[in-house]
């Protein structure tokens, strides 16, 4: 009986096996090895190699001038870490190039200029090839372990995805500084009248709190944190009032700035 013929996959579907990559490496300290073996070996023309930030140039080197090694277990390190070393390159040349892309389209490039640059006959030979690069660039700056297909339609939804992303982002970030717009004034008001407030440990303490937060207080995060500390001294005044039937802040000053932080924690 034939095989039943498969099912092609749909050019949106991600990859479900997420690449093996080399990833991020400290080049320089892997250089700065491999010439450590080849000064060991006493190489006669290790004066020549390229330093070891120059990575491409150091590896054109190494290679040439491998036989210069003596011992085998030395052969045998140094051409895995420039197999290694290579497959980085090959890693970040797409993450490069689609960034080049992307530069030259800005620019002004046309498809077509773009093509005999990218090795390529036509046009839409060029798109393709620059959107299956794209996926590369796209998978690296994900947040998923799950690759991108290389394909067109795969890579527009995926650049779609990043597009709300960097909306939700975008829209976080100016909730923020809307946020802190509002509530660094309180809390800097509340630091500046704290001696009619800061007879209690607790109170003290959250001031203590919103004082070494305050002057950094920039990302969503911190502003979370910042909304906490001025309502926990509103929360720990209040309770020091109920405890004593006394007011709990001790000039007008303070009680102003008091009032002010309990109006913005209830919106």
């Amino acid at each position: 009986m034939p095989r039943p013929a498969r099912k092609p996959a749909a050019a949106t579907k991600p990859l479900l096996k997420p690449p093996v990559r080399i990833g991020n490496l400290d080049t320089a300290a892997l250089v700065g090895e491999l010439r450590q073996l080849h000064e060991e070996a006493e190489d006669e023309n290790i004066g020549r190699m390229p330093a070891d930030e120059e990575l491409f140039g150091a590896l054109l080197y190494l290679e040439a001038h491998a036989g210069a090694l003596k011992t085998e277990k030395a052969r045998h390190r140094a051409a895995l870490t420039r197999v290694m070393l290579w497959e980085y390159l090959r890693e970040q040349a797409d993450l490069r190039q689609a960034k080049a892309i992307e530069n030259a389209r800005a620019a002004g490039a046309e498809w077509a200029d773009l093509a005999p640059t990218l090795a390529v006959n036509a046009p839409s030979a060029a798109y393709n090839k620059a959107k299956r690069m794209k996926a590369a660039v796209l998978t690296a700056g994900s947040r998923s372990d799950v690759p991108v297909r290389r394909t067109p339609e795969a890579v527009r939804e995926a650049e779609q995805r990043a597009a709300a992303r960097a909306a939700a982002e975008r829209r976080a970030e100016e909730e923020a500084a809307r946020r802190h717009a509002l509530l660094a004034p309180v809390a800097q008001r509340l630091l500046e009248h704290r001696t009619g407030l800061d007879d209690d440990d607790e109170i003290s303490f959250w001031l203590d709190q919103i004082e070494a937060l305050l002057p950094s207080c920039r990302t969503p995060t911190q502003l979370v944190s910042l909304g906490t500390y001025v309502e926990a001294v509103v929360r720990e005044v209040r309770k020091k009032e109920r405890i004593t039937g006394r007011p709990g802040a001790a000039t007008t000053d303070a009680q102003s700035a008091l009032l002010g932080a309990a109006e913005l924690i209830a919106v």
